[in-house]
């Protein structure tokens, strides 16, 4: 079978546009990595939060309970390497996150969702481990209708080459397209390397990076390791796996439409957006937001 991957030397440190490493924060003996947004950069392409959940693990008196909250002007993805999530949403949605498959919830106008430990996984010993990611939505669809698609792993076409191992979560990559219906042009890959093994990043995007979950990547002679985010400058790039291989997200797509303001869950290109969609997140039940009919019995308040 033939690689999809073009022949492509090792790009240069002058290939980077920006280096940054995430904020890390303890939830409790549940680590989390904010990488976007962060002083460098709001976005890369649609993505305006990017966040490492894990290693961790849960079942000993600790289980995760997101209790239900709102959104606004995007939409999310949480992408598991290990574990499983029960998503519960205000459309009525009850539908289990796991490795390797897509949760594409738009919140548009205005969704209430929870996220936590499924039933039979509490009380056991269970691992976590992923990303969670939020995608600004253009200016003419900020305000859509909320909507949720679930696509399973066997949905996701196969970035495969000799020594790579990817699968394609959003958007389009060498020749390959994801079924997910995205609201912009967007890019984004969960790619395993073998040790020593050569990347190259697609060059049909106008913003890219990598995200290195796990092991280590080099650009000429340096070498960056996991928990690091590289974005990348215009032309074609390739990056290399370190002597113990790596895993890592590859995202990016159109520049979005503008900045965005972001307040708690909310993201809007109008702070007045915002604005109301406090107000009514204060009034529960009474405006656009209600809870999950699964879940209903408490929620996150709002706290300004």
């Amino acid at each position: 079978m033939n690689s999809p991957f073009p022949a492509h030397e090792l790009s240069g440190i002058d290939a980077l546009s920006t280096t940054i490493v995430p904020r890390a924060r303890d939830l409790g003996g549940f680590s989390v990595r904010r990488a976007l947004p962060s002083p460098q950069r709001q976005m890369v392409g649609p993505f305006i939060f990017f966040d490492q959940m894990g290693p961790a693990e849960f079942g000993k008196g600790t289980e995760l309970d997101v209790r239900p909250h709102p959104h606004i002007g995007l939409a999310t993805v949480t992408y598991l390497f290990d574990g499983r999530i029960r998503h519960r949403d205000s459309l009525g949605t009850t539908q289990d996150i796991e490795p390797g498959a897509v949760n594409w919830m738009t919140a548009g106008k205005g969704i209430t969702h929870s996220e936590r430990t499924p039933d039979d996984l509490r009380g056991k010993v269970h691992k976590m481990f992923g990303i969670q990611t939020w995608i600004a939505l253009p200016k003419n669809k900020e305000e859509a209708d909320p909507d949720f698609v679930h696509h399973p792993e066997t949905d996701l076409p196969l970035l495969s080459g000799e020594g790579i191992d990817g699968r394609l979560i959003l958007g389009d990559a060498h020749g390959m397209s994801s079924p997910v219906r995205t609201a912009s042009e967007t890019l984004y890959a969960d790619i395993q390397l073998a040790p020593g093994i050569l990347l190259p990043l697609p060059d049909n995007h106008e913003d890219r990076g990598i995200y290195v979950a796990e092991g280590t990547v080099q650009l000429a002679d340096k070498e960056f390791g996991a928990a690091q985010m590289l974005v990348f400058s215009d032309g074609a790039h390739a990056i290399k796996a370190g002597p113990a291989g790596a895993r890592v997200m590859l995202f990016g797509g159109a520049v979005m439409d503008g900045p965005r303001h972001i307040w708690w869950n909310f993201v809007a290109s109008d702070k007045e957006m915002i604005e109301q969609a406090k107000r009514e997140w204060k009034q529960e039940g009474h405006g656009r937001f209600h809870l999950p009919p699964d879940d209903g019995q408490e929620f996150i308040p709002i706290n300004d």
